[in-house]
């Protein structure tokens, strides 16, 4: 992801009055010319009658948006000597034109600031777009309201005004856990999650709060840092999304599951960020998993595993950055009633196996917890909400992962083989385990260095019993015991563990997809 430089070049020629535009221009570039002659017209300049031609290098890079107008414009007043060009070395333009000479917001001014900071140049926008570009530290930004407003900056006559931005807004405002009510061993193992960077699969029934849950998830995600906060935004600022009162907040994307596959990762003509782009740095929710095209789920494979995605088309090739955290939500079966305490389920074991068959293998293997979500019993129901709020959360999440940094400088999630090998040694009691779960369990190359870095918990008397969690060996555990089971374990080190609940709603902890499917 980067913005590009692009030099706007203008020639007066004799002959016929003409306007001609070069260097691949898009349709709303093209449409340009009729903008910006309006333009100048309307602020008391003259619109040479001349034979005009404007490059815009380099010539083999597409150029759409609106954002040339106001380059476009002062390249010709330059040329016909209306406005002295001295100051076009010191800075770059970028700004829409409305026919009156105003300037107009444009997108990716974030991303924009950022390529000209590393130039070394001022940055001139419309005034509705400097405020976002301000939010990068270290760029000189100025904003204008009109044509004239800048022309007379140029001249030395006026003065462009910059723009004035609160980093250090308040704290982003997310719905609360605490109106959830229940679901204890769920919200358990949603700070598991959250503090590693874990995926996330939770099934259960309808309304057992699977949607409520995930709504609620980024609220108790570690703050934003600076660098992140940047990266997130300038995504958000190539689809005009961004918005400052969400500044340094995480994002939240929930697409349908009619979505297609681009609109997932991105794509069109000239490449844009899609919904896993959009959600960097934060969380994708996909609710109703089996739901969506099986193509589409497999787009997720490479960037679950890359925290990046690369969009190849025949005119250009662009890198978008795609460090998400997935939490994904689906029924048990077809009706949604499998395990249900009060309802029967009205589907076969055939149109059970056909509908989780939706999800593959190699996707399954990337979603590090998956767990059951029960329905609620009649006493929770009408409980008033008790919960922890995210607040109290949040506060034992960014502990955790500050001590995750501290130790290996990124969450848990994120660690490579040789990293789980350096900070996640087993014991020879553990190492014997790993070496029979993997002969009993036909664990697949990835899930043993997962279950490994789940391991390790810190006291070695201990550390087996841990990693029996951490591949799901070891004796069913009841619904109602396992906030119990996991409360021991320190979210510190909750290095890639993978807790499987059963498809039957609050019945037992699976040891592995086999067993699941067996039960089924």
């Amino acid at each position: 992801m980067d913005a590009p430089e692009v030099v706007v070049e203008a020639h007066l020629a004799n002959g016929l009055p003409a306007f001609t535009l070069v260097g691949l221009p898009e349709t709303e570039v093209k449409e340009a010319r009729d903008r910006v002659r309006a333009a100048i017209q309307n602020a008391r300049f003259e619109f040479p009658a001349r034979r005009i031609t404007v490059n815009l290098a380099p010539a083999d890079l597409p150029k759409e948006s609106g954002r040339f107008d106001l380059p476009i414009a002062l390249a010709i007043l330059a040329a016909s000597g209306q406005i002295p060009a001295d100051k076009f070395k010191q800075a770059e333009f970028a700004g829409e034109l409305a026919l009156t000479g105003e300037l107009r917001p444009v997108r990716g001014a974030l991303a924009m600031a950022l390529a000209t900071r590393s130039a070394g140049r001022l940055l001139v926008l419309p005034a509705a777009s400097a405020g976002e570009a301000a939010l990068a530290s270290g760029v000189d930004t100025l904003g204008a309201t009109s044509l004239l407003e800048v022309c007379a900056w140029l001249a030395g006559q006026g003065t462009l005004a910059a723009p004035v931005v609160d980093n250090a807004s308040g704290a982003p405002d997310y719905p609360d856990f605490a109106d959830v009510k229940g679901q204890a061993a769920t919200k358990r193992a949603l700070e598991v999650a959250a503090t590693g960077g874990h995926s996330v699969l939770m099934a259960g029934p309808p309304g057992t709060g699977k949607s409520m849950l995930a709504a609620r998830f980024p609220g108790i995600l570690p703050a934003m840092n600076e660098d992140e906060a940047l990266e997130a935004a300038a995504v958000q600022s190539l689809n005009g999304g961004f918005r400052h009162a969400h500044w340094k907040r995480r994002p939240f994307r929930a697409p349908h599951h009619t979505a297609s596959a681009v609109a997932l990762v991105g794509g069109g003509g000239n490449p844009r960020p899609g919904e896993i782009s959009l959600a960097h740095h934060g969380v994708l929710f996909l609710d109703e998993l089996p739901e969506f095209s099986r193509q589409v789920l497999e787009v997720l494979r490479e960037p679950l595993e890359t925290g990046h995605i690369t969009i190849s088309r025949a005119a250009r090739q662009a890198d978008f950055p795609a460090r998400f955290q997935l939490v994904a939500a689906m029924n048990p079966c077809p009706c949604g009633y499998l395990g249900h305490p009060t309802q029967a389920c009205r589907d076969t074991p055939d149109q059970i196996a056909r509908y989780r068959g939706r999800i593959s293998g190699p996707l399954l293997d990337r979603i590090d917890i998956q767990i059951s979500v029960p329905a609620l019993t009649q006493d929770e129901l009408m409980q008033a909400g008790a919960g922890e709020t995210s607040t109290a959360i949040r506060e034992r999440v960014q502990a955790a992962r500050e001590r995750q940094m501290a130790r290996q400088g990124k969450p848990n999630a994120a660690l490579g083989t040789q990293e789980i090998d350096q900070h996640c040694t087993l014991d020879a009691a553990g190492e014997a385990l790993l070496k029979q779960a993997i002969a009993r369990l036909n664990l697949s190359a990835r899930l043993p260095p997962r279950a490994q870095a789940g391991a390790q918990r810190g006291r070695p008397r201990r550390q087996r019993r841990h990693y029996a969690r951490a591949s799901g060996r070891g004796h069913p555990v009841p619904a109602t015991g396992v906030m119990s089971r996991l409360r021991p374990l320190s979210p510190t080190l909750m290095e890639r563990l993978a807790i499987r609940l059963s498809p039957q709603a609050g019945k037992s902890l699976v040891i592995s997809r086999k067993r699941a499917r067996r039960q089924t």
